[in-house]
C-alpha cells in the first residue's frame, strides 16, 4: 500500500526524475535516509519500474500523433498484437472496453507517412474498422 509520503515522492519524480535524494528530501521535510528507503521499497515492489525521459514539444514537433481506435474480430486479438508490434510507428496499444477494441498510439513525420501506417494498420487481416484522431496540441499532460 502506498501511503501520502509514497505519492509525493511520485510527483516530484514526474516533474523531475533526475532530482536529488537530497532535494526530494527537503522538499518533502523527510530524512534522506528516509527518503532513500522508501525510494528502493517502491523499485523493488515495482511500482517504480525505471527513470526515464519525458519529451516535450519541442522535441515532438515535426512528428504527427493520433489515437487509432480499433474494433476488431473476435478471436483475432493474438495475431493483430503480433502484426502491430512490428509497426514501428506504433507507440503504445491499449485494450479497452467500450465500443472499440483496442486503441494505439502511433506517430510519423509527415501527414503522407501518418496515412500510409493508417493504411497499414487497416489492412491487418482481423481489423474491422478503424477511427483516426489527429492530435493537435498537448494541453495537460500528468502522466507519470
Amino acid at each position: 500500500m502506498m501511503d501520502e509520503i509514497d505519492r509525493d515522492i511520485l510527483r516530484l519524480l514526474a516533474g523531475d526524475a533526475r532530482m536529488s535524494v537530497a532535494v526530494m528530501a527537503r522538499k518533502m521535510k523527510v530524512a534522506r535516509s528516509t527518503l532513500q528507503a522508501r525510494l528502493e521499497r517502491l523499485e523493488n515492489s515495482g511500482v517504480i519500474a525505471g527513470y526515464t525521459l519525458k519529451l516535450g514539444e519541442a522535441a515532438r514537433a515535426g512528428r504527427i500523433r493520433a489515437s487509432v481506435l480499433l474494433t476488431i474480430e473476435p478471436r483475432s486479438q493474438a495475431a493483430i498484437l503480433s502484426r502491430l508490434r512490428a509497426v514501428a510507428e506504433v507507440e503504445r496499444i491499449h485494450t479497452t472496453s467500450g465500443r472499440v477494441d483496442l486503441l494505439l498510439e502511433v506517430a510519423a513525420p509527415t501527414t503522407k507517412a501518418l496515412d500510409a501506417v493508417l493504411d497499414r494498420i487497416g489492412e491487418i487481416d482481423g481489423v474491422k474498422s478503424s477511427e483516426s484522431l489527429i492530435h493537435l496540441t498537448t494541453k495537460l499532460d500528468r502522466a507519470l
